[in-house]
């Protein structure tokens, strides 16, 4: 039961690039929600001309833009928040579909903890034929929570925030010089935690398409940029050891998988160093040693709804 007596508004932002079969997956979610508030959507393209037959009026309107900042996922994002005037600012991707309760799950857990400004939900990962749930176990994610973990189920197509938590003096934008637009919304989720728990819905309420269809699958060069960037911009990763295992491991899993044997060695050891029961570690030092190739690893995890 809505007990404020009301129901805030909506902007969603889907990015979208060369997708249109997903997109429209995406957008027939948003439009079906069983939300009983206003809900706008905003459609953005980067680096290709808006698809203008979109646009739609009525109750759930939608409206196309190009990518008027940066090229690329955050930039994406922040020309559509910039362009909305609704209370609450979500974020959708072209490749995900959300449930019909999504939104007004997500505004009820907010509504009974009027001081919190974002909100999480869990998804369920497709992969091929298989789907996989993948849950928090918590109804509340705090910073520490997320300095030891990435969280992935935090995914950001579940993120709903208060948009003036966004303005410059607040928390701020997406991070436009995220190497490839990837981590940001890890960095995103860690500058919210900061500034007080992050509610979470506990059931899948987006489905992720995991896979090749990602525009950054195997682009590794750029994943480990952006992995040093965070321990750049969010020292306290560094600071846990649970934390900075994880990262590292990654890096060793993506340098080994990048054919680069001397920093997957170097990684490997800072990541048990860190933690030695690192599993990543593990991982890059098989794919060093020519036992597995991360790929496989990569493919037979995304599968169970995981990644590396």
């Amino acid at each position: 039961m809505n007990t404020a007596g009301h129901w805030p508004s909506v902007g969603v932002v889907v990015p979208t690039r060369n997708r249109p079969e997903l997109l429209a997956r995406a957008v027939e979610g948003i439009v079906a929600q069983d939300y009983p508030g206003p809900v706008r959507t905003i459609v953005v393209f980067d680096q290709h001309d808006p698809d203008v037959s979109l646009c739609r009026g009525g109750d759930r309107p939608l409206d196309v833009l190009p990518n008027l900042r940066k090229p690329g996922l955050a930039g994406a994002r922040n020309t559509g928040i910039v362009a909305l005037d609704t209370d609450l600012v979500a974020f959708c991707d072209d490749d995900d579909a959300w449930t019909p309760t999504k939104l007004r799950r997500q505004v009820l857990a907010l509504q009974q903890r009027p001081q919190a400004e974002f909100c999480t939900a869990a998804i369920e990962v497709e992969f091929g034929d298989r789907l996989t749930p993948r849950l928090a176990g918590a109804s509340l994610v705090g910073l520490d929570d997320l300095v030891r973990s990435r969280m992935s189920m935090l995914h950001s197509s579940t993120f709903l925030v208060r948009r003036f938590v966004f303005a410059e003096d607040e928390m701020g934008l997406v991070a436009e010089d995220a190497p490839g637009s990837q981590n940001e919304d890890w960095d995103l989720l860690l500058r919210a935690a900061k500034r007080g728990e992050i509610v979470h819905v506990d059931e899948p309420l987006v489905r992720v398409l995991w896979g090749r269809t990602s525009m950054f699958a195997y682009e590794y060069a750029t994943k480990m940029a952006s992995l040093r960037w965070m321990m750049t911009r969010h020292p306290e990763i560094a600071g846990s050891g649970t934390g900075a295992g994880r990262v590292y491991g990654q890096l060793a899993c993506w340098s080994a998988a990048s054919g680069n044997r001397r920093d997957a060695w170097l990684w490997t050891k800072a990541a048990m160093r860190s933690n030695w029961r690192e599993p990543r570690a593990a991982i890059a030092l098989a794919a060093v040693t020519g036992v597995v190739k991360v790929e496989s690893v990569l493919g037979a995890l995304h599968r169970r709804g995981h990644g590396i």
